[in-house]
């Protein structure tokens, strides 16, 4: 199935939808539809006994998926697969792609189909849409607020297990951009590699040079200006300014020039991110965009 297209069925309105059209959608089809499994199996959503024992098998139904604050859309692919699994015929419009900015009260999707499928299929379709687009709502949000200083949101491995995938796409979703997908995607030599090593930074970059395959980037995570001038010296992609005050920000800046990328991270919220972002910074993580992101309030609006 892949990346759901904006109408699933011919006999519907083909107006497009609203969103970003060239987010790479990280599942297989048959990833996509396992993952829904699992979610609606752990519901029973295919043991329903509220929806079983009190709408008939034949009564059809009018749906629509309504943002109740505004936000960032994300998960639409896993929404409508939930729909899907419950009733194999149901008719999806959508309204919003993922990447779409929705404003309260503003449609996502308009189902119709069984009521007994939609019904079953509500919770678990909410959940993938409210954690994704919560996420994509806050991204946008730092990102909106670093505007014009060329620095980065970036997201971090701070993802639930099992979700690392989707989430990381969320962050996308909302005009962020991924950090290393996994620990095997890059070198981040942080604080307790570097106790193992007795704090020798240029032995530690020595040895990931020589272990990790060619064209792998190697960051440092610094906790001081001094680290800093070891890490460039050492030869270090990247470096990693860990929890630093903005003077020290604006200094390891400076002493990095243009020899290694520069990546600010600890204590970062909405209030502080603009000040981080225009020490000169090339980019911003944020662990909060994908651990603590507050889901999207949406809903399923049934119509008589």
């Amino acid at each position: 199935m892949g990346q759901i297209p904006r109408v699933i069925t011919p006999d519907v309105d083909a107006r497009p939808a609203r969103g970003a059209t060239t987010l790479h959608w990280p599942l297989t089809p048959d990833e996509l539809t396992a993952h829904v499994r699992i979610a609606l199996d752990e519901d029973a959503a295919f043991n329903d006994v509220s929806t079983l024992a009190t709408v008939r098998t034949d009564r059809r139904a009018h749906a629509t998926l309504v943002a109740r604050h505004a936000g960032v859309i994300a998960g639409v692919p896993l929404a409508v697969e939930a729909f899907r699994q419950l009733d194999p015929a149901v008719v999806v419009r959508v309204e919003a792609e993922d990447g779409a900015s929705v404003g309260a009260g503003e449609p996502v999707l308009a189902l119709n189909g069984h009521a007994r499928g939609l019904l079953s299929a509500e919770r678990t379709a909410l959940n993938y849409l409210q954690h994704l687009s919560g996420i994509a709502t806050r991204t946008a949000a730092f990102v909106a607020r670093v505007a014009g200083t060329g620095a980065r949101i970036l997201d971090t491995r701070k993802t639930r297990p099992g979700w690392r995938l989707l989430e990381k796409y969320a962050v996308r979703a909302g005009g962020g951009t991924n950090h290393r997908l996994d620990l095997r995607s890059a070198v981040l030599i942080k604080d307790n590699h570097l106790a193992a090593v007795d704090g020798r930074i240029a032995v530690a970059v020595e040895r990931a040079r020589a272990l990790a395959a060619a064209g792998t980037v190697v960051q440092v995570e610094c906790d001081t200006l001094d680290q800093v001038d070891a890490a460039i010296a050492a030869g270090a992609d990247a470096i990693l300014l860990d929890n630093m005050s903005l003077t020290e920000l604006v200094a390891a800046v400076q002493r990095v020039g243009n020899r290694a990328r520069t990546e600010a991270s600890g204590g970062v919220t909405l209030e502080n991110v603009r000040a981080i972002a225009e020490t000169g910074v090339n980019s911003v993580s944020i662990g909060a965009l994908t651990h603590s992101a507050p889901a999207l309030d949406l809903a399923l609006d049934f119509h008589a």
